[in-house]
């Protein structure tokens, strides 16, 4: 008998991303569509049943750096492995186009710096066959992949290439220059940006230390290119405001850019875990500037559903010692002869008296023992206050350098600790709880494609599932709520409109999900980069199919090896 349909899912709780409530239904797939929901009686050439499981759309990640591993890999891991079918990259202003050959370096020290990528990794993983932006977008295009992905257009390769050296060098713009950076900016929607993304924090550093290109940009460049945008009718402004400023006192410039270009802007918002929580007044901000903005011109958050931090151990970018003097006797040691190393009694008296070396911003960091805690499995990202490394010590007499020691030592070098640096305040996630509430922030800030020895935040949609949908806590969300948080609202956000939901016409990106077993793994280093680099990665258990374009791209959380990832040039209208 003839089959009707590419792909049948039979029999799942179809939760279909717009908040409404669950239906047990059928779905059927023909051409990377979806052609039928309901009780659906013809055949597929492939089926998958889903009894007992959730089916949900493929979730959208707004917040990656993939514009490398989208060039040198196949799998956009680890937000493949979670779920996710679609990533945007480019964000925080870095990326490698537009550049001119001389410039590689540049935005490779740009890059290094700020998403702790080895140079070598991109030195010898990218061909640089590409000098424009739409040049970039060309090979990505060209290229094979697990999922989709858009492409922000970055400020800092942006800057560079329209001023040269003064770009580098954070002079300010003159006329000539903005009108340049303009129209590259419209020929970039043109060619299928998603948008222009750029950063003002003040710890997004070069890896030499150097402030980045785009650090403190007078908002007239802002507003120049994003009325490039503008022009082309077309885009989304992506920024990182500087926390260490205030968000709060930093919002103006979001209200100068949508005032002047009419352009929706996302950006980073969090919650220190001291400070006083000037982000509930940057909620009232965005109600307002969305209030006085009809259509298209709207303000979101982007807000991490766990603790912003990193992941601290010997064989990664960060480390309770690694900025001490003595730690330079065997900083190129292999992990087992540090260890070994590591057991002599005055290196271990010299490595925990001593005060480090001034250093990267996450090296400061990493010693802010109140925040600190061990990460085992599975991996607890609410740790309760009495297992920081800070109060472990009190309750031991000694100090949090013998906690920290003692753990890489019991481990073989192999412990890791997660360091709770935001989002975290009182010891709890529920600021993180009222600011996903609210309905103009959505879920992100994994980071994926980036910071590949030092975060893991991929993951997070896992997390989200698995902490604030199935977790015991008195906060939770409903699983609709989730997955419409996952789905359709980081879609519509920027401009996605073809996916993030199940219905017929819809683009075929589906996960069927067992979430009663769905769980977080301990994140694990993999050496799997270009010349040998390493990088975390996450895995999880419960993903029984992950589907994009209608091919499966994972099967019970390992992959197929299908490559229906494409890039996704600019905005998509609804079917």
């Amino acid at each position: 008998m003839a089959q009707n349909y590419d792909l049948i899912i039979r029999g799942g709780l179809v939760v279909d991303g717009t908040g409404s409530a669950p239906v047990q239904q059928d779905i059927a797939v023909r051409d990377g569509r979806i052609v039928a929901i309901g009780n659906i009686t013809e055949s597929g050439a492939e089926e998958i049943d889903a009894t007992d499981r959730i089916v949900t759309p493929g979730f959208v990640d707004v917040h990656t750096h993939y514009d490398g591993q989208a060039v040198w890999s196949e799998e956009m891991a680890p937000s493949s492995s979670h779920g996710v079918t679609t990533a945007v990259m480019g964000n925080c202003g870095v990326g490698f186009a537009p550049c001119r050959q001389e410039d590689h370096d540049m935005l490779i020290n740009v890059m290094e710096g700020v998403e702790d990528i080895p140079g070598v990794v991109m030195a010898e993983g990218l061909p640089w066959n590409w000098e424009t932006f739409p040049e970039y977008l060309d090979v990505v295009d060209k290229g094979q992949r697990d999922i989709d992905v858009a492409v922000y257009l970055p400020h800092s390769p942006l800057r560079v290439y329209a001023m040269g050296e003064r770009g580098a060098n954070r002079e300010p713009a003159t006329a000539e220059d903005l009108e340049r950076m303009r129209n590259l900016s419209r020929e970039a929607i043109e060619a299928g940006a998603i948008g222009f993304a750029t950063s003002r924090l003040s710890i997004h550093k070069t890896a030499d230390g150097g402030s980045i290109p785009t650090f403190q940009t007078d908002v007239d460049e802002l507003t120049a290119i994003c009325g490039g945008m503008a022009d082309a009718g077309a885009g989304t402004f992506q920024i990182v405001l500087d926390a260490f400023v205030g968000f709060d006192r930093e919002y103006p410039v979001i209200e100068a850019v949508v005032s002047e270009t009419g352009r929706p802007v996302t950006f980073t918002l969090a919650s220190g875990n001291d400070a006083p929580p000037r982000w509930r007044k940057v909620l009232t901000m965005m109600e307002e500037t969305n209030a006085a903005n009809d259509g298209d011109a709207r303000v979101t958050g982007q807000v991490m559903p766990r603790p912003i931090g990193i992941i601290e151990g010997l064989e990664l970018s960060v480390h309770p010692f690694i900025m001490c003097p003595s730690w330079q006797k065997i900083a190129d040691l292999p992990l087992d002869e540090k260890v070994a190393a590591m057991r002599d009694p005055e290196l271990r008296q010299a490595l925990i008296t001593e005060e480090p070396d001034p250093g990267h911003p996450f090296n400061e960091l990493g010693r802010n023992w109140r925040w600190l805690y061990p990460l085992d499995d599975p991996p607890d990202y609410a740790p309760p206050a009495d297992q920081s490394l800070e109060a472990l010590a009190a309750a031991r007499g000694c100090t949090p350098q013998d906690i920290a020691y003692d753990r890489f030592l019991e481990t073989e070098g192999k412990g890791l600790l997660l360091g709770a640096l935001g989002n975290y305040e009182n010891n709890s996630l529920d600021s993180v709880h009222e600011m996903l509430s609210h309905p103009h922030c959505i879920p992100a800030l994994g980071d994926g494609g980036a910071h590949y020895g030092a975060i893991c935040d991929a993951s997070f949609s896992t997390f989200l599932l698995t902490h604030w949908v199935k977790g015991n806590q008195p906060k939770q969300f409903d699983l609709p709520g989730a997955i419409h948080m996952l789905t359709q609202k980081p879609a519509r956000t920027v401009g996605l409109h073809d996916r993030g939901v199940l219905k017929v016409g819809a683009k075929a990106d589906i996960n069927v999900i067992n979430l009663d077993a769905l769980r977080l793994h301990l994140p694990e280093i993999v050496h799997d980069l270009p010349a040998g680099g390493r990088r975390l990665h996450q895995r999880a258990t419960g993903y029984d199919a992950t589907i994009v374009s209608g091919e499966i791209i994972r099967r019970f959380d390992d992959a197929t090896g299908a490559r229906p990832g494409k890039l996704v040039r600019g905005v998509q209208q609804a079917a």
